[in-house]
């Protein structure tokens, strides 16, 4: 008789969770309840929800921890055979990082920028005694390239502004493994990575899970991404389950409305357009010419000691929105901060509105800075944590506008409507938010200039599919009323397709193709952009098992590569 896998004690168990907040008031708000699940050994739960539905707060929990001003008022956790709740405090530190490791949404925000990054990464082996420095460092190197991470011998030596984005998300990944934890939470790992690294991020995280019988709780807003990792998913609304099976069942036959509203969102939709290509005729609204920019000292060339973008063009006209797409550290965001005035050029111009604009921001007239706004790809770096977001919306509303009293209520009431968020926001602080509504305040704040082009740095890669897609809607219906245009900067390549009608494509700081909206479905002769549109993963399983055999397809031409669909 064969026994099922199930029979076993379960690594992680929880019964009847209720996690609560303490109110201004003094009330108690329930963040969570009545959470039940198991998850054996060697095998992956997904935690997927709308933003704010809990899924972080019982990842967190699972580590005996609460946020500040909330605690677990009630039920039963136990992780790898530890009864979380009824640790102390000195007990839990043992716990953390050695039985059981997080990986966080927000790796900007989880690195000491003080400290070099190796440092970091073999600080937890070291603390718990599980390693010598010398073996922490050794072992440290080698997760460094089994993560795919470029000079893995010298990159720990560098500091944590000295690496990407995508970066310093699997360098974190690196030192939640470096103890070989019995579980290990994954809370948005792959936000921040490009869908090139993404594929062999996930790779990774698979084999490790199946090599070590690591039991794993991945929180993601990425159906796709969790087809490819989870053996069961637990959908959470409000605070509560929704629905809990296997993934299979789930893709297959959701049983709540919730769930059906997840898959539909999923499945990006090509949004309708209010600009058309004949519109090239006119004045384009911002062109770029011959531009280099990097940083560091410039050489008697003139050339920045890091270059990083070389001979860029575009134009793009009023109401054209245009994609930017690229492999981390392609250059996408430097060319959006080039744009903004926060980095200068090297060489090169920018017109906006038929005139040249200064190079730098603080040279700009004030008309200028209010038509081009900022939407930051890092929620937790970008907003000031001391300030309540009645304060972050108001600043623009009366330096652009001179709003005061009852209309700045208003509008900035009006704001938060447009970004799907309740009025109630807008007395608490940033800290006090989950990462998809910080990210939303972010657009909000952008909008509250009334501007003529808005400069989107992954804006919706923090969001959950359905306020994903709401926010994407949201953008084509202000282009469509306002005549707003939109440099969209994502590796998300479904988002940018849905919404763009235009995409640029940046390889090592050089534009390589630029493709309109009426080809985006035929084959490329670039094969760099042809290798990034197959790297999004589809929502189905088996597809990460298949990406393999596509890739490798990928070095035949695109005519043949193509062949059969």
């Amino acid at each position: 008789m064969t026994v099922t896998p199930h029979t076993a004690r379960p690594t992680v168990a929880v019964d009847n969770l209720r996690v609560i907040a303490h109110g201004e008031d003094g009330r108690e708000i329930p963040l969570v309840d009545d959470i039940r699940f198991t998850v054996q050994k060697g095998e992956v739960l997904a935690l997927i929800g709308e933003s704010g539905s809990g899924k972080t707060t019982i990842a967190l929990a699972l580590m005996g921890y609460a946020r500040h001003g909330c605690r677990i008022a009630q039920g039963t956790v136990h992780v790898a055979g530890i009864d979380v709740t009824s640790q102390t405090p000195a007990q839990l530190r043992q716990f953390r990082g050695n039985k059981v490791a997080y990986i966080a949404q927000s790796a900007a925000a989880s690195f000491n920028p003080a400290m070099k990054i190796l440092d970091q990464v073999v600080e937890p082996v070291v603390i718990h005694k599980i390693m010598s420095r010398t073996e922490a460092e050794k072992k440290a190197v080698e997760l460094f390239r089994e993560l795919a991470l470029p000079e893995p011998e010298t990159i720990g030596l560098r500091y944590p502004h000295q690496v990407s984005g995508g970066q310093l998300q699997r360098l974190m990944t690196a030192m939640a493994l470096i103890g070989d934890p019995e579980v290990v939470i994954l809370d948005e790992p792959t936000t921040a990575l490009d869908v090139t690294t993404q594929v062999e991020v996930l790779k990774t995280f698979r084999r490790v899970v199946r090599q070590r019988g690591m039991t794993a709780i991945y929180v993601s807003h990425d159906l796709a991404v969790v087809a490819q990792m989870a053996d069961r998913i637990l959908v959470l609304l409000k605070g509560a389950i929704a629905e809990y099976g296997s993934t299979a069942d789930l893709l297959r036959a959701p049983q709540t409305e919730y769930s059906h509203q997840l898959l539909a969102a999923a499945q990006q939709k090509m949004r309708p357009s209010p600009w058309r290509p004949e519109e090239a005729a006119l004045q384009p609204m911002l062109e770029v010419r011959d531009l280099f920019a990097g940083y560091g000292p410039t050489n008697a060339q003139g050339q920045p000691k890091i270059p990083v973008l070389h001979d860029i063009n575009l134009r793009l006209y009023r109401g054209q929105a245009l994609g930017i797409i690229g492999e981390s550290g392609s250059g996408k965001t430097t060319l959006a901060h080039a744009i903004a005035g926060m980095n200068a050029p090297s060489a090169g111009h920018i017109l906006f509105n038929g005139h040249y604009i200064a190079s730098e921001m603080r040279q700009r007239s004030e008309d200028e800075l209010r038509r081009i706004q900022y939407v930051f790809q890092m929620a937790d770096t970008a907003l000031n944590p001391a300030h309540s977001v009645a304060t972050i919306l108001a600043r623009p509303l009366k330096l652009f506008h001179g709003l005061r009293g009852a209309a700045l209520d208003q509008r900035m009431a009006q704001l938060l409507e447009l970004v799907r968020l309740p009025r109630s926001v807008l007395h608490r602080r940033p800290w006090s938010l989950s990462g998809g509504q910080k990210q939303r305040i972010n657009l909000a704040r952008a909008l509250a200039a009334e501007p003529d082009l808005i400069l989107c740095d992954e804006v919706t890669s923090a969001l959950d599919t359905v306020v994903a897609a709401a926010v994407l809607d949201l953008i084509t219906e202000l282009r469509r009323e306002l005549g707003l245009s939109v440099i969209f900067i994502s590796h998300d390549l479904h988002a940018v397709r849905s919404v763009c009608d235009q995409i640029l494509v940046v390889k090592n700081g050089r534009m390589v193709t630029q493709v309109a909206r009426a080809d985006y479905d035929k084959p490329s002769s670039e094969l760099y952009y042809e290798r990034l549109k197959r790297a999004v993963p589809e929502l189905r399983q088996g597809w990460l098992d298949e990406h393999n055999e596509i890739a490798d397809g990928l070095t035949a031409p695109a005519s043949q590569t193509r062949a059969g669909g």
